[in-house]
């Protein structure tokens, strides 16, 4: 019987995901001026405020205040009128030195035999149903959220938009598990009250409410959803249909928003940063983290297990699990559930068996093989961690205490398929 899934994205301006970039931002700069930084940085933003907190064991010195305000401008809050800018926020750091009772479980005399800095259990998921190995409906979901963006730079087309925003995609798929068609997307954008009421009565607010959402229902049905619609492959766009349920702003105008419509807070989008709900979570948030934690860096790790098996055939989809103990050097589990789509004979148990010794999943060995030990974070702090293409670029960081550092950096390393031709001489596929 045919079901349906949906997924969720969130805009870079997003309350959390504007404490995610401003996390991730400072761990960046952290790393460019000293790569062995510890760094577990948490951020709150909400009306004119930012706060930054957290542990931090460090060579380097940096003006945190001024790293948050770039950031905030970047995303596009640069206004008196959003109660929130970058450059009038008030920024209280309360960043500490990292206990040393976690570091001494971590840093070991040999770097390979640095320790996880927690327990806790990661997972990687990868689907043949896109072309970049995510679930469908979040990856709509994403590009429904850029090309937004991209239409608030421009302030062209749609020139109202605020930088706050959300989507969500419902997908019906077959009794084979392939996608059929669209059935629901629900877009709630900020916007500025570009419609003011002729009076102050509330027929006259009601009447002006009215026209600004006929207005933003059809901008976004007739502008967004085409221009995101030339984006996507073939086969996605036939999935789009005259049928589609579109709720635009459905509790109705959203001019207060961004931290001041919403505190936002480092690690609360984890499902938004990872699959979207396909697969698993084991709870451990990404942003603000280096990658000696393995919330993260395994993560990472586990993500390029799952999407190099895919590509490689050895199943159409599957989901990796990875455990640890903290100070601890070797996982103490690795799982696999290819979801009975692997052709060959032979179980899920045994497929572990093989991945474990494929891939050195020790963290200092993670770190090595994905070169995480680079400013390469800010990146990943919207629109999602996985997925992504890897590229290569410089990135310039500057500090009054430091002085200035270019860095050429591989962004997305987990997603390359540099294991594949690993995996079928492995599996002799």
């Amino acid at each position: 019987m045919p079901y349906l899934f949906t997924s969720e994205s969130v805009s870079e301006g997003h309350p959390d995901k504007v404490a995610d970039q401003i996390s991730d931002a400072l761990l960046d700069h952290f790393l460019a001026f000293d790569p062995e930084s510890k760094v577990a940085c948490e951020t709150l933003v909400t009306t004119g405020q930012v706060v930054l907190a957290g542990e931090v064991k460090s060579k380097t010195y940096l003006d945190v205040q001024e790293i948050a305000r770039t950031v905030i401008n970047n995303i596009g809050y640069t206004k008196g009128a959003y109660q929130f800018s970058g450059d009038s926020c008030g920024v209280i750091s309360l960043i500490h030195e990292q206990s040393q009772d976690i570091n001494q479980g971590v840093d070991r005399g040999d770097k390979d035999e640095q320790g996880a800095g927690d327990q806790g259990m990661m997972f990687g998921y990868a689907t043949n149903e896109t072309e970049n190995y995510m679930p469908l409906a979040l990856d709509i979901s994403h590009k429904i959220l850029q090309v937004l963006a991209e239409l608030r730079r421009e302030g062209k087309d749609i020139p109202y938009l605020r930088p706050d925003a959300k989507s969500q995609v419902t997908i019906e798929y077959g009794d084979d598990n392939t996608p059929q068609r669209i059935v629901t997307i629900v877009i709630s954008t900020q916007h500025d009250e570009f419609v003011l009421p002729k009076s102050n009565t509330q027929v006259d607010k009601k009447a002006a409410e009215a026209e600004m959402l006929k207005k933003i229902r059809e901008d976004i049905i007739k502008i967004l959803i085409p221009r995101v619609i030339n984006q996507l492959p073939d086969y996605v766009q036939n999935l789009f249909n005259d049928d589609i349920e579109y709720h635009i702003n459905p509790t109705g105008k959203f001019v207060i928003g961004g931290p001041h419509g919403d505190t936002g807070l480092t690690g609360r989008k984890i499902i938004v940063d990872t699959y979207g709900g396909k697969g698993a979570h084991g709870g451990g948030a990404f942003s603000g983290k280096d990658p000696s934690k393995v919330d993260r860096s395994a993560a990472y790790a586990a993500r390029h297990i799952a999407k190099n098996l895919v590509a490689s055939g050895l199943c159409e989809e599957v989901l990796v699990q990875v455990s640890y103990a903290i100070g601890v050097v070797e996982p103490t589990s690795i799982f696999i559930d290819t979801y009975g789509t692997c052709p060959l004979n032979l179980t899920d148990g045994e497929i572990a068996q093989t991945v474990s010794k494929l891939f050195d999943m020790r963290p200092a060995a993670i770190e090595e093989r994905l070169k995480l030990r680079n400013p390469i974070y800010l990146e990943t702090a919207a629109y999602g961690h996985m997925g992504k293409t890897p590229r290569t670029l410089v990135k310039v960081f500057e500090s009054p205490y430091s002085g200035k550092v270019e860095k050429e950096v591989e962004l997305f390393t987990w997603e390359k398929l540099d294991y594949v031709d690993k995996v079928k001489l492995a599996f002799d596929l």
